[in-house]
């Protein structure tokens, strides 16, 4: 039986709701609507570059969220010392360039599973908890929140390209 790409989670939450809540809300619906472009799709759809020569792909997309969810909020906000799933110092863009079709369910359980590390390392976090990063200066949980927001926005977007050329969906 070939793997296809299930559904994304179940997600929800109310849109008049404290600031914590409707920033996990977002970032939540952001999360489900990338593996949402994904869903129905094999591993050799999802591996499919659709620009070249560009390398991205829907998995790639997958991996790299997969290592910006470590990034974000394990290593510089819990200043905890990560091995990365997918970018090396000598592959940067692995994430994309190494995207394989064989590993596709393993890649997708993985980002999953990292969803649920980046809850957890930041649950008991206020949002006004700041911490140095080193290439934005000081920086707030909120602002990490809001970023994450928007790199999943910016992606989806790629998503919704990508998926379109392989199938037509759109939406």
């Amino acid at each position: 039986m070939i793997w296809t790409a299930p559904p994304p989670p179940p997600f929800g939450g109310s849109l008049v709701a404290s600031e914590r809540t409707l920033l996990e809300g977002f970032l939540d619906w952001q999360r489900a609507v990338l593996v949402g472009k994904c869903t129905g799709l094999t591993g050799e759809q999802l591996a499919a570059r659709g620009v070249p020569p560009s390398t991205i792909s829907l998995l790639g997309l997958l991996r790299h969220v997969t290592d910006v969810e470590r990034e974000w909020f394990q290593h510089r906000v819990q200043k905890l010392p990560v091995v990365y799933s997918y970018k090396r110092p000598d592959a940067r863009d692995a994430a994309f360039d190494e995207a394989d079709p064989d590993r596709a369910e393993r890649d997708y359980d993985r980002l999953l599973a990292e969803w649920q590390a980046s809850r957890a390392a930041v649950a008991d976090m206020p949002l006004d908890f700041a911490f140095e990063d080193d290439l934005r200066g000081p920086m707030s949980l909120r602002a990490v929140y809001l970023h994450l927001i928007q790199e999943y926005a910016r992606h989806n977007g790629h998503a919704d390209i990508l998926r379109e050329q392989i199938d037509g969906r759109t939406g």
